[in-house]
Order: C-alpha cells, then sequence, then structure tokens
C-alpha cells in the first residue's frame, strides 16, 4: 500500500512540475507584456518596472527563480493590484470559491446518486424515463447557458432568487444548480448503468432467494458495489466543477477566485494568471490523487503489488 501511495505521489509532484513549467513558458510566449495597455510613460520608469518585476532578465533566469519561489509558496506579486502579493489574493477569495464548490459536489453525489438508484429501481418506467431525460439535458446544455436560463426565470421573472451576489443561502440556489447540472447528469447515467449490473448479478439473486430483506441487500450489496463508478468520477467531476465555476461565478457576480482569475486575463496580470493556474492544478491532482487512494479501499476486489494495481 505505502509503494502504491509513493508511486501515486511521484506521478503527482511529475505533472505538477510540467504545469508549473508549461504555464510559465506559455505567458512568456505571449507577445508583448503587462506594461503595454499603460499609459506611456518615461522610459526610465518603465526601465524600472521591468526590474523590480524581474523583467528585464534572460528568460532561464526568470524561470528558475520562480521555481525556487513556488517551492517557498511565493506565486510572486500582482502587476495591476498594488501592494497585494498573489497567495494574498488567492487566500481572500479561495473561500467563496471552496464554499460554492463543496456545495456543488455535496448536491451532485446526493442527487445523482438517488436518481440513478430509482432509474435502475424502476428500470423502463416513467421514473427511468424521467431521470434519463434530466441526465441529457444536464449533459448536453452547457453550465453558462443554464446559469442563464435559472437567473432569468427565477431571478428576474419570478424574484424568487436574488441575481448577483454571495450573501447567505439563497445566493447559493441558482450558481449551486448551475453547476452541479453535468456532474448530476454524470453520475446519475453511471450510476443507474453500474446499479443495474449490480441488481442483474448472481449473488444479488441468490441473496433474495434465501429470503434476505431487501432494504439490507440493496444497502449492504447493490449500492456499496455500484457506487464505485462514481468515486472513480470523483476526480473529473472536482475538476469540472471547479474550471466551471470560473464562468459561473462570473455570471453571478461572486467574488472568489475564478472572478479573480478573468479579470486577471483581463488586464495581463501575469503572477495572477500563472499563480491560479497552478493553484487549481495542484487541487486538481491532490483530487485525483485522493481518489486514486480511495478507490483501494472502496473496492475490496483491488489487490496491489509492487505499487501497481492488479
Amino acid at each position: 500500500m505505502a509503494r502504491y501511495i509513493a508511486n501515486k505521489l511521484f506521478y503527482t509532484l511529475i505533472s505538477l512540475f510540467i504545469l508549473i513549467s508549461a504555464t510559465f513558458f506559455l505567458m512568456k510566449a505571449i507577445p508583448g507584456d503587462p506594461f503595454m495597455s499603460e499609459k506611456k510613460v518615461p522610459q526610465a520608469i518603465q526601465e524600472r518596472l521591468y526590474e523590480q518585476y524581474g523583467l528585464d532578465k534572460p528568460v532561464y533566469q526568470q524561470y528558475f527563480k520562480y521555481l525556487g519561489d513556488i517551492v517557498q509558496g511565493d506565486f510572486g506579486i500582482s502587476m495591476k493590484k498594488i501592494n497585494q502579493d498573489v497567495s494574498s489574493i488567492i487566500g481572500q477569495t479561495f473561500a467563496a470559491s471552496l464554499k460554492l464548490g463543496l456545495v456543488a459536489i455535496v448536491v451532485s453525489l446526493i442527487v445523482g446518486v438517488l436518481l440513478g438508484l430509482l432509474a435502475a429501481l424502476y428500470h423502463r418506467r416513467m421514473i427511468d424515463n424521467i431521470a434519463m431525460v434530466v441526465a441529457v439535458l444536464g449533459i448536453a446544455v452547457p453550465s453558462f447557458v443554464i446559469a442563464s436560463i435559472l437567473q432569468y426565470i427565477f431571478s428576474t421573472k419570478l424574484h424568487m432568487f436574488p441575481t448577483m451576489g454571495f450573501k447567505g443561502p439563497m445566493y447559493y440556489v441558482l450558481p449551486v444548480a448551475a453547476l452541479s447540472a453535468q456532474p448530476i447528469a454524470f453520475i446519475a447515467r453511471l450510476t443507474r448503468s453500474s446499479m443495474l449490473e449490480v441488481l442483474n448479478a448472481d449473488y444479488i439473486k441468490t441473496a433474495r432467494a434465501k429470503g434476505l430483506r431487501w432494504y439490507a441487500i440493496l444497502f449492504k450489496h447493490v449500492i456499496r458495489n455500484g457506487i464505485l463508478p462514481v468515486v472513480t468520477y470523483l476526480g473529473p467531476m472536482t475538476a469540472n466543477i471547479v474550471t466551471g465555476s470560473v464562468v459561473i461565478e462570473q455570471i453571478f457576480g461572486i467574488g472568489g477566485i475564478g472572478k479573480q482569475f478573468v479579470q486577471a486575463i483581463n488586464v495581463r496580470d501575469y503572477p495572477v494568471i500563472m499563480g491560479i493556474t497552478i493553484f487549481y492544478g495542484a487541487l486538481l491532482m491532490l483530487a485525483r490523487f485522493l481518489t486514486d487512494v480511495s478507490y483501494v479501499f472502496v473496492d475490496p476486489r483491488i489487490k496491489l503489488s509492487g505499487g501497481r494495481e492488479d
């Protein structure tokens, strides 16, 4: 087990290193610099700006300095916000994004598994058809379209929920609904397929033939074995929710890290763009790592040998 975890951790760190390097060189490959859109300033002042942010040094020196700073947890200083480092910007805004993302993940898991389970239990009946129609719509319609529709109907027309902001429970409803629509759809389809396979398995038929109570079979065998594909999907689901929150935060005016990311792109604030990209990437890799490790605990059929899955 320790060797398996060390193996996964090693590849996670390698992936993070590649992400940091790719992000840095992509930023450097973009023509111009963050100060080109500013008002024309004297040459001496412009040179001092380049010196202050290290832009006057060769790219390889900037790269190694950036790597050294990242190792120490320093993402640099914003080029557009006075006296604000990237770490403090992430720290101040991440709380709102974290709350939104966690609520969306919980809602996605509960609603998605419930829909999939009902669809499997009532296979080829009305509930199954309704659940699958909801799932298809959730997959087919992008989250920003769902967000705009929800905002128009429930905020502008019906006045049931606030249009913008993030000040209380009522402000969560529409952003969470938009953000979790697609994960709910995927989880419902995964759960339905997996549950149907388990329900038709021989050991379930044997358990029912022995007279075991149905709810005991359902909770001890059907749900436990049928939930495994959902566990595998936790990593990609976290990625979908994290990347989707960037747009959702902008639509609903939520002062989270996604909104900061969009604003940084608009003004070409390179340290903020790179810092948030690396921060997001590290979070996603951590989620993937935890999913891989948790999968071993959830599925007792997985055997580990020499750090590899059999």
